[in-house]
């Protein structure tokens, strides 16, 4: 991949916003993002990933390989958080691992779209139906992050009550996992750009599309703020969250590209399929975070994604997930 390439993505103006918020904490200006528009813009970008991602999906229609396909991502995405929840809880409190394991086990848009490009540029074909896929893998991730906050949470609170008291109550486990504002926003927006198609996205495009990449900008620059205000919590944490933004990235890819060679998936969407779970994402599940689990730590999961692993895939991840997966598909 070319040095105009990784300048291209890194230089991206909605990246460069989120580093202006924590440029602005450093120099001590009086910057800030007035409440509640904070909260409009987690919203709007949820809504907006939801309908594009429902639109992919109606138009690209289903069969038994993009069906195989869309499984093999959503199974990458209940797995993903699942283990590097319990490595994280070597370190880190129950809810900072929650955010931490949810941010790796959702993907980045951004990096997706890295990867079509440089797919592109070395003439490999790719199924469109992974546009679908990608936002498929946002929610599971939060869901599971949800479940273990009504699970680890509650069980750390509750050590000195009886064992009745503190059974864990799977309905109301559920009803927090999928009725979330965050999690039913976010399919709730998925199901309607299904079922109004081209049609309904066309219409919405003028809001959801064109103006995405602006309020993507206004949502980085107000948790580059929130994060460079408590950044200084990384320093406590030592050398083991830095390899784990490193080293997570290339598990969960080689993870990914295993599954898409059992299941036979194409060069093309084998690649696409580790970038994605190679990935963590900064914008679906930093907003999910901010609304449901307000006890996480803003300043330990959106730097180590946007300021580790999105450099490091864009930089190294990309062309070493390709050798790897051309090396094993010829």
């Amino acid at each position: 991949m070319s040095l105009d390439l990784i300048l291209g993505n890194i230089l991206n103006p909605p990246i460069l916003f989120f580093f202006l918020g924590m440029l602005a904490v450093f120099l001590k200006s009086d910057l800030v993002i007035p409440q509640p528009l904070p909260k409009l813009f987690s919203l709007y970008l949820l809504i907006a990933i939801g309908l594009h991602g429902g639109y992919e999906l109606s138009k690209s229609g289903l069969d038994f390989y993009v069906l195989k396909a869309l499984l093999i991502a959503m199974g990458m995405a209940l797995l993903v958080p699942v283990y590097s929840y319990f490595i994280l809880r070597m370190k880190l409190d129950t809810y900072n691992s929650v955010a931490l394991a949810a941010t790796y086990g959702s993907i980045s848009a951004v990096t997706f779209i890295t990867g079509i490009t440089y797919l592109h540029t070395m003439n490999v074909e790719y199924g469109g139906y992974m546009v679908a896929a990608m936002t498929l893998m946002e929610s599971p991730a939060i869901v599971i992050g949800l479940v273990f906050v009504a699970i680890f949470a509650k069980k750390g609170e509750n050590e000195a009550l009886s064992e009745e008291d503190s059974k864990t109550n799977w309905g109301e486990i559920l009803r927090e996992a999928f009725l979330n504002p965050s999690v039913f926003l976010l399919m709730g927006a998925l199901l309607i750009g299904i079922l109004s198609g081209e049609k309904g996205w066309h219409d919405m495009e003028p809001l959801f599309g064109y103006l995405f990449k602006g309020m993507l900008a206004f949502f980085l620059l107000d948790m580059g703020l929130v994060a460079a205000k408590r950044i200084y919590e990384l320093k406590k944490l030592g050398m083991f969250l830095i390899i784990f933004a490193i080293i997570m990235p290339i598990v969960n890819a080689c993870v990914g590209m295993s599954f898409a060679y059992f299941f036979d998936l194409s060069k093309g969407d084998a690649f696409l399929i580790a970038l994605l779970s190679g990935s963590a994402s900064y914008i679906a599940v930093p907003a999910a975070m901010r609304l449901s689990v307000p006890q996480a730590n803003p300043g330990i999961y959106l730097p180590l994604s946007l300021a580790i692993t999105f450099p490091f895939n864009i930089s190294l991840g990309i062309p070493l997930y390709y050798y790897i997966i051309s090396t094993i598909w010829g």
